[in-house]
């Protein structure tokens, strides 16, 4: 094969892939759902997702046409809860990756940066409307849809660093530990010190006893 026919070849191959990275959608660890007249699609920032390492829940939105959605309304009221057991957290503000003035980001989507600090599945709860369009969905963690939090320990080198949930665990059983070792200091202090206050009564009953006997001996006649 000639050189032209291997350039050809190359930067056919190359041009290939370009357009595959421009035109392709969000990680696979995402949900999509087409609600109302947009395509949402939400999940994880930076997947796998670990407790105590920044994060963001991660929004994409298209129109009906599949364009990338910017404007979310003036002003924008859509906002994201985070949700894991019978926690959750205030609302969330979606901050756009795209900005108009540099032209740098992502046109379409929005992020709401978080620090998970449990790890098990989460739930995002999208609230607020979209130009007019009322929204109210949720999205939960799950095989087929975005990754739930895992704990780092798994990834750590060389050394395995707690989290702050078994610090916090292990502050609470030593808590609960130093308050059991102080009552029963305070117990044993009060007990000591009932002990004296009886053994100071009964010294003063027994020295008086012993008194009357002195002064009754003294009062006998010879």
């Amino acid at each position: 094969m000639s050189r032209f026919r291997v350039g050809v070849a190359l930067a056919t191959f190359v041009s290939a892939i370009a357009s595959f990275a421009l035109t392709a959608g969000p990680a696979s660890a995402h949900e999509q759902r087409k609600v109302g007249a947009y395509q949402i699609t939400i999940g994880w920032e930076h997947e796998p997702t670990y407790t105590g390492v920044e994060n963001a829940v991660q929004i994409f939105i298209k129109d009906a046409k599949g364009n990338p959605v910017d404007d979310l309304g003036d002003p924008p009221s859509l906002k994201v809860q985070v949700i894991n057991g019978s926690q959750i957290s205030d609302p969330l503000d979606l901050g756009a990756s795209f900005d108009p003035d540099t032209g740098l980001g992502t046109h379409g989507e929005f992020d709401a940066p978080i620090i998970p600090t449990v790890p098990g599945d989460y739930t995002f709860h999208l609230t607020g409307n979209i130009n007019g369009q009322n929204i109210d969905e949720k999205f939960t963690s799950s095989d087929k849809t975005f990754d739930p939090v895992k704990d780092p320990t798994e990834v750590q080198f060389p050394a395995k660093v707690p989290s702050n949930a078994q610090l916090a665990q292990s502050i609470s059983r030593e808590s609960s530990r130093s308050t059991t070792l102080a009552k029963s200091a305070k117990d044993s202090a009060s007990s000591a010190k009932t002990l004296a206050i009886v053994g100071i009564a009964l010294g003063v009953v027994l020295g008086g006893a012993g008194l009357i006997v002195a002064l009754g001996a003294r009062r006998r006649p010879a």
